[in-house]
């Protein structure tokens, strides 16, 4: 059994000409062009992978440091190459 509903979405002009002439090209009615193209949309975002992950350790995985942090360890390692 297959259930639909009726609804009311706001379309591109554009998009939806190039709809209507997909569903006439392929002798399809529109919502059959729209259905397709949203379960096509939608799959492909569920398959696509992020990016990267990023994998913290412990804590809440915020880091806990602050941008003077930063400036010390420079500093400190900058020290250490000039000093060598």
């Amino acid at each position: 059994m297959l259930i639909c509903m009726r609804t009311t979405v706001v379309i591109d002009d554009v998009l939806l000409q190039r709809a209507k002439e997909a569903a006439a090209k392929s002798g399809s009615t529109l919502s059959d062009v729209i259905n397709r193209a949203l379960a096509e949309s939608l799959a492909a975002r569920e398959t696509a992978r992020p990016p990267f992950e990023m994998i913290t350790y412990g804590g809440s995985g915020r880091a806990e440091h602050e941008p003077a942090d930063f400036a010390a360890a420079l500093e400190e390692e900058d020290a250490g190459v000039a000093g060598a």
